[in-house]
């Protein structure tokens, strides 16, 4: 449905889409995600014919961006960040405003009002925009997107200033449309991304650096050993005992305590079980482990790893720098698996025709 080819787009000598290439299949939600400056907004700027490219080509269901923008335009939703509203008209106003805008020539009242069914906007058809609240005005941007029945549908932080309750039903609402769509999404909300997409397109630098199925990651991050301990017993020979164990990857002692215990953060060599070990070792040396907890790795570990790899590449400064201040080694490893295998997957991507 969506195919990125080799992307640039440069302003000057600043070049914020460097060589990107990917492809979104039919039916399939991508989160799009990255630092702040790193070109996700740029990318769906272009994909949306908002921007022209400096060099690649994008292509939607087959057309080119650049040669049919306004065909490709009727096959896209986007809701910005900021929804485009007219605060001044009632909801049925600015939908009919968009439908004609869009040319759409199916059926208006019928059309409007599943849209209006599927976003939870009936109740409020007839009030103001302004008089609404943010969530209700977020509801109102995702329908005008879908307004004309797009397959391509683009959100730009669609959850930004919603409540707990909100960004449920609009996470609940995205995975519908994932039934029917192709749907891109970008946000900074980790955990969004986790509950709702296929697949993760990590940009950085304006490159691809990670490109991934979201259930690889929630599989290899929830089979990682990582477990949050309470010992009683003399806090430095007990880290000592922790970290001179072949089995445990990594001990730290936290700053909160619980009682006469203290609590330490341990991470396992990969594969291996240390529960019942841990416990019959400190049994032995009369220091009782009075809690356990099992912790599992979350997206935010991998992707904070991903972008410290990425910026401290050909940077020893900062690769020193970001090895002291993330020593764990279960999101490190995860990250560099992700990493080398975007990395010969963008290998393999041929040039385009007339490309040397």
């Amino acid at each position: 449905m969506i195919k990125i080819e080799h992307l640039v787009k440069s302003y000057g000598a600043n070049t914020a889409v460097d060589d990107i290439s990917f492809e979104v299949a039919r039916g399939e939600i991508v989160g799009l995600l990255g630092p702040n400056g790193a070109g996700k907004s740029t990318t769906m700027n272009i994909l949306a014919g908002y921007l022209s490219s400096t060099a690649g080509r994008v292509t939607v269901d087959g057309l080119n961006v650049l040669d049919e923008p306004l065909e490709v335009k009727r096959r896209i939703g986007y809701l910005p960040e900021q929804p485009p509203l007219y605060l001044d008209m009632t909801v049925e106003e600015y939908l009919i405003f968009v439908y004609n805008l869009k040319g759409c020539t199916l059926n208006r009242t019928k059309h409007l009002a599943e849209i209006c069914e599927v976003v939870k906007l009936t109740d409020v058809y007839h009030r103001l925009i302004k008089n609404l609240s943010k969530g209700f005005r977020q509801r109102v941007g995702i329908a005008q997107a879908l307004i004309g029945n797009p397959p391509v549908i683009i959100f730009d932080e669609p959850t930004v200033g919603l409540d707990p309750k909100q960004i449920i039903e609009v996470r609940n609402l995205i995975r519908t449309l994932g039934r029917d769509h192709t749907v891109i999404l970008s946000t900074h909300i980790l955990q969004e991304v986790q509950a709702v997409c296929d697949r993760i397109i990590i940009i950085n630098k304006g490159k691809i650096v990670a490109d991934e199925l979201t259930e690889n990651i929630n599989r290899v991050a929830a089979n990682t050993c990582r477990y949050q301990l309470k010992i009683c017993g003399p806090q430095r020979e007990v880290l000592a005992m922790l970290r001179d164990r072949a089995d445990v990857a990594y001990a730290e002692v936290l700053a909160a305590r619980d009682g006469d215990a203290y609590i330490y953060h341990v991470e396992s060599q990969r594969g291996v079980d240390i529960r019942k070990s841990l416990f019959f070792a400190f049994s032995a040396k009369g220091w009782p482990i009075v809690g356990m907890e099992t912790l599992g790795l979350n997206l935010e570990d991998i992707f904070i790893s991903v972008v410290d790899k990425t910026n401290a590449e050909g940077d020893p400064k900062k690769t020193a720098k970001s090895r002291r201040q993330r020593t764990n080694t279960a999101e490190k490893d995860i990250a560099q698996s992700i990493l080398d295998a975007t990395a010969a997957k963008q290998e393999q991507i041929a040039p385009m025709e007339g490309d040397e």
